[in-house]
């Protein structure tokens, strides 16, 4: 089964630099992929995986801001599969995607790369799942946190890095799964409005690492103290990122 084009929607991303085609009735990517490749500390030249790749958000968004990636994406769910490849080609950038699941991964994904990225579902099982059966299995938990780490682990090259964005309920797991083979850990708390708590959090880790842990200061996403009408008041950092395609982590690094 795929998406026909009556079921599906063109959204821009990076303030329309990249278009996609995404599902009207399903899981549709909003900031949290674009947050997760503006934080991938990727190089012209080098390699990305993409656990859970869906309809190329992330993938598609780091290809776009770092030319020359050699790009692959890993999806469980056929049609989301074939969404990325078609988003791919529309955008002019070069990506290889598979399907199958990160505890059984196919043999050609089966090598190492120097960036593994990941969007996680990650709401929790037991919540009341969405009624689109696709969106549920793209949102819900139901593979552990801590078996995407390993599997993103695997795939990594010594010195790789991988770069994951979760719940915050879902850090203490992240984290435990990292030891022993990922060290020089960064945690990257997202905020969604200035002395707020933060609501989900980018991790960072390197296959080998041994830097100490790093819990960087939180990233305001929308400016003021509530929602001001209908837009979307997003802080001077945050409008760089998600429109501008900023890197995220650069003040860090």
């Amino acid at each position: 089964m795929i998406f026909a084009e009556d079921q599906l929607s063109d959204d821009k991303f990076l303030c329309g630099r990249l278009r996609l085609w995404q599902p009207v009735k399903g899981y549709r990517a909003a900031t949290d992929p674009v947050l997760l490749a503006a934080a991938c500390p990727a190089k012209p030249g080098e390699s990305v995986l993409d656990l859970g790749c869906g309809a190329g958000a992330a993938t598609l968004c780091l290809g776009h801001r770092v030319p020359g990636l050699a790009l692959a994406g890993l999806e469980l769910q056929p049609a989301y599969a074939d969404l990325a490849r078609r988003n791919a080609e529309r955008n002019g950038i070069v990506l290889e995607v598979h399907e199958g699941d990160l505890n059984h991964m196919p043999r050609p994904l089966r090598r190492d790369f120097d960036h593994v990225i990941a969007n996680p579902p990650y709401y929790h099982a037991k919540g009341s799942p969405s009624p689109v059966a696709a969106r549920a299995q793209a949102m819900q938990v139901d593979t552990p946190l801590s078996d995407w780490v390993v599997a993103a682990t695997r795939r990594l090259r010594p010195g790789g890095w991988l770069t994951l964005i979760c719940g915050t309920d879902g850090l203490p797991e992240v984290l435990s799964a990292l030891d022993p083979k990922l060290g020089s850990a960064a945690v990257l708390p997202l905020a969604p409005r200035e002395g707020r708590p933060a609501l989900r959090v980018i991790v960072q880790a390197r296959k080998g690492g041994r830097a100490p842990f790093r819990l960087l200061a939180p990233f305001v996403i929308h400016a003021g103290a509530a929602h001001d009408g209908d837009r979307e008041s997003y802080t001077p950092a945050a409008n760089a990122v998600l429109r501008d395609g900023a890197d995220l982590l650069a003040p860090f690094r």
